[in-house]
């Protein structure tokens, strides 16, 4: 009786954990990215400033 009860509840176990599995899930919702200017040259992001070459570096034309 007990092997029957163990067997049983194995079994439960099995096809509950398996409905579980199929249950659908929420997908995300997709928004469109912002279409717009791109501020390409605008600001003075990641450059050096005018009239300073960068630090470390040698100069980018080499005079023959």
């Amino acid at each position: 009786m007990l092997k029957a009860f163990i067997v049983t509840a194995a079994s439960l176990a099995i096809v509950g954990a398996a409905a579980a599995a199929d249950l659908p899930r929420p997908q995300p919702v997709y928004t469109q990215a912002p279409v717009g200017k791109m501020p390409i040259g605008k600001g003075p992001i990641g450059k050096a400033p005018i009239g300073k070459a960068p630090i470390g570096k040698g100069p980018v034309v080499a005079k023959y």
